[in-house]
């Protein structure tokens, strides 16, 4: 983009000295690893694991059919967020976008509800992963417990901040290693029930089993699965080429995430038709399916991968989570220690090693005062929503308005938010609705307010920082001596 640049004598653009982002590894990250880090944000393998038996609840045999229609609701965002991708390269994922459509007051929202969506995500990962690797003991017979789970939390934080801080290429190539191999045990095991089923069941696509109500009411849950998907958009800064991988990265992850949900929906509800209460009757509906099966060898794999797939999200959650405060510092709304870059592994790391204290302390602290870990992770998953889906509605409302500013918009883009925003609106309405006897939406109210009196903290104290807000990358003096793009 243009605007970023400075204005000399006869209105000629002036560059910068440097970039706004200066000190992260820009332009080093191959299309794969870009593409790795919404993956892993989306974390497939824990989501085929949980989602289709929590949409069931509500969708009943239909659940198939509420994930086909969530995922195209995600390709229509992934499509929103590529109108920003193709143009501009920032390291705030959609914080930094928002606000080049809908102004600072909404880029604020946008960024505070991140910081609840990807620090929750990163505590419930790592609880996650603690969580299933102490099922893994105590498959093998071995004790297990809270302290268990708190000692792995632990060990995962550690091990997630050393890579993260030690350079953007090393955590990049973990996660991808990490989720392709939690992905291939997923497919393995989807793929071995499906084959035990013996000749293709037709229960998940005959008709619209739930109703249409069902249906719909369990597009909710099944949106959940792809929470963390658009996590790409934060590596802009440190893509090769941007404009080309960041957006095929989000919008392709959004394909496969809805490939393997639906490949997880087929294979639970095929498998389970005959047991009473079916799919959503059944709290584990994969161990029930090894069980039918004779299969006992199943839940020790069925562990392995979704404890790699959960350890890769909060890795790819907590890289886009230090990046938004990168972001915020750079543009003095946070503290400014949080803008800093490490001179030779050019991380953000003091912004990495502030997000995981914070979200592993918390997750260790709950896990000591006796909350069990199933519950701290689902109500962790809950809160974090609240957070992505308000996000997305923004980003989407400020794609048309952002190209109408450029003067690039066409009538598609506009199509596409009238199409998507309704039902994200309906969604975000729906699921407040749906969580008013539990206390997430309190919880997310607490910490809307606490965001609230940041914001008017700042426009009294620092008003000109946040009509700033947006930072974004630059061609700047300095790569003309370098050589970079």
């Amino acid at each position: 983009m243009k605007d970023g640049n400075h204005t000399g004598f006869a209105g000629r653009p002036v560059l910068r000295p440097e970039s706004p982002v200066a000190g992260l590894d820009r332009r080093n990250l191959g299309p794969l690893q870009v593409f790795a880090q919404s993956i892993s944000g989306a974390a497939p393998s824990a989501a085929m694991a949980a989602t289709p038996a929590i949409a069931a609840t509500t969708a009943g045999p239909g659940v198939f059919w509420s994930f086909l229609v969530a995922t195209a609701l995600a390709a229509l965002i992934g499509s929103c967020v590529g109108q920003f991708t193709r143009r501009m390269a920032a390291a705030g994922s959609l914080y930094s976008l928002t606000a080049k459509g809908l102004g600072p007051l909404a880029a604020f929202a946008s960024g505070w509800a991140l910081l609840v969506g990807y620090g929750l995500l990163t505590m419930a990962a790592l609880v996650g992963s603690g969580t299933y690797l102490t099922d893994l003991l105590a498959h093998a017979g071995l004790a297990g417990g809270n302290a268990t789970v708190a000692a792995f939390v632990s060990i995962l934080g550690a091990v997630a901040t050393l890579c993260t801080v030690r350079g953007i290429r090393l955590s990049a190539q973990v996660v991808l290693i990490t989720e392709a191999v939690s992905i291939g045990l997923m497919l393995l095991v989807s793929g071995v029930l499906i084959v035990g089923l013996g000749p293709p069941a037709t229960a998940p696509f005959v008709g619209f089993p739930g109703g249409f109500g069902g249906i719909a009411a369990g597009v909710l849950p099944a949106l959940g699965g792809f929470i963390g998907f658009e996590a790409a958009a934060s590596l802009g800064v440190e893509a090769r080429r941007p404009f080309q991988s960041v957006p095929r990265a989000v919008q392709w992850t959004a394909a496969l995430c809805g490939g393997l949900l639906l490949i997880a929906a087929y294979t639970q509800v095929a498998g389970l038709n005959h047991l009473p209460g079916r799919l959503a009757g059944q709290p584990q509906p994969w161990n029930a399916l090894a069980a039918i099966q004779h299969l006992s060898w199943l839940p020790y794999v069925l562990d392995v991968g979704v404890a790699t797939s959960f350890f890769a999200c909060a890795m790819a959650a907590a890289t886009s989570l230090a990046r938004v405060l990168f972001s915020m510092g750079r543009e003095r709304i946070a503290p400014a220690a949080f803008g800093a870059a490490h001179a030779r592994h050019h991380t953000p790391h003091v912004a990495i090693v502030t997000a995981f204290a914070v979200t592993t302390s918390v997750p260790i602290v709950a896990l000591a005062a006796g909350v069990a870990a199933p519950l701290l992770l689902i109500s962790l998953l809950n809160v974090a929503v609240f957070g992505y889906l308000l996000a997305y509605l923004l980003v989407c409302l400020a794609a048309p308005v952002f190209l109408h500013r450029i003067g690039e918009l066409t009538p598609t883009p506009v199509l596409i938010t009238i199409v998507v925003a309704p039902p994200l609106l309906i969604v975000l309405a729906v699921f407040t609705l749906a969580s008013s006897g539990a206390p997430y939406p309190w919880v997310f109210a607490v910490l809307a307010a606490a965001g609230l009196t940041w914001l008017l903290w700042l426009r009294a104290h620092r008003p000109e920082e946040l009509r700033g807000l947006g930072v974004y990358d630059e061609t700047s003096a300095a790569d003309l001596f370098t050589g970079r793009e």
